[in-house]
């Protein structure tokens, strides 16, 4: 009996379900204007990254302006989105490959990128979609930016719904 949760009761029910799925081909209102900073260190894999993500978004919302940002690696990232704010861009999406080595540096490299890139999003209140990924090895890598998971794409899919949502509460 321990193991057993105590049921919440409800006298109401809710318009939201946490299954829906989100649909991209019926968007309420269209972002205008967004910002991709990508490293180009592990360029095959952020590259792909990059192309998934510029492709959905072209699909989703053909009128968007979509500004891309090189920099050299993943540490650079969170100078450049913070730049990037000054342009008051709808969302950012953040692209990086830290491949695990045999030193502790990509954990602090991705540590540090995380909480700047966080703390970014809260102080400037646009949305900031992270996928700045931190691997063991290259074929983790290839899954998620060559493969299947296709990462890119969910990064834009993720920009896109949550700028749906902080549309909707300034409405």
């Amino acid at each position: 009996m321990a193991d057993k949760l105590p049921q919440r009761k409800t006298s109401q029910k809710t318009s939201f379900q946490a299954s829906a799925k989100f649909d991209p081909s019926n968007l309420a209102i269209e972002p205008k204007n967004i910002t991709i900073v990508v490293s180009t260190y592990n360029d095959e894999y952020t590259g792909a990254l990059c192309d998934h993500a510029v492709a959905y978004l072209n699909k989703y919302c053909p009128t968007a302006k979509v500004a891309t940002l090189p920099v050299p690696g993943a540490f650079e990232i969170p100078i450049a989105t913070k730049k990037a704010t000054l342009s008051n861009p709808d969302f950012i999406l953040t692209f990086g490959v830290i491949i695990q080595g045999a030193t502790a540096h990509a954990d602090l490299i991705a540590q540090s990128v995380t909480q700047q890139l966080h703390q970014l999003s809260l102080d400037t209140m646009i949305p900031v979609i992270h996928e700045v990924l931190l691997v063991n090895d290259v074929q983790q890598a290839h899954e998620r930016c060559l493969g299947s998971l296709n990462r890119g794409e969910e990064a834009a899919a993720a920009g896109l719904m949550i700028h749906q949502t902080l549309a909707t509460l300034q409405s």
